[in-house]
């Protein structure tokens, strides 16, 4: 019984978006869930019905008694059949293991998505506000700039290729 309100507590589809699941991940776990879910309906539609048959009622209904006693000859020799459900079993433990695989494998993913997000936080929260920002500090910070920087007062260029294109020419002359 724990188990029913165990999985009544789970919230898949805020599990299918929180872990980043793959598409094959969650189509694999929904069709479980669908199996199991028929499977139990099934269950519960069958155990509810009875097992017992009044052959007594049958003999005082129908005139034939022979075949109401062969039937009940045939119900007393019946023997369901076995299956060796082994090759069953080994495919859903295979699949098993396959899930437990990805599992970890997205497990790993997140952790180390998350050191990078709490890494990136930290870092925003330590960062000095833009507008205290000083040239030198974005120079040592991105050294390319300060390169093409370089280059360009070497070569007398004073205007920023593509400043025009996108901001217009703001020269009154």
């Amino acid at each position: 019984m724990a188990s029913k309100t165990a999985a009544v507590a789970v919230d898949f589809a805020r599990i299918y978006s929180s872990l980043g699941l793959g598409k094959e991940t969650i189509a694999a776990v929904q069709a479980f869930r669908k199996r199991h879910a028929d499977a139990q309906r099934l269950s519960n539609q069958y155990s509810s019905q009875p097992t017992t048959v009044d052959f007594a009622h049958y003999r005082s209904v129908l005139k034939n008694k022979a075949i109401v006693d062969e039937a009940e000859k045939l119900l007393k020799d019946f023997k369901p059949v076995t299956y060796d459900v082994s090759s069953t079993i080994k495919a859903i433990e295979a699949f098993e293991a396959k899930a437990v695989e990805k599992a970890k494998e997205t497990e790993q993913k997140i952790d180390v998505e998350l050191k990078e997000l709490q890494a990136t936080l930290a870092n925003i929260e330590d960062a000095r506000p833009f507008d205290q920002l000083t040239t030198e500090d974005v120079a040592k910070a991105h050294p390319r700039i300060a390169e093409a920087v370089e280059t360009m007062l070497k070569k007398g260029k004073w205007t920023v290729p593509g400043y025009k294109e996108k901001f217009g020419d703001l020269n009154l002359m």
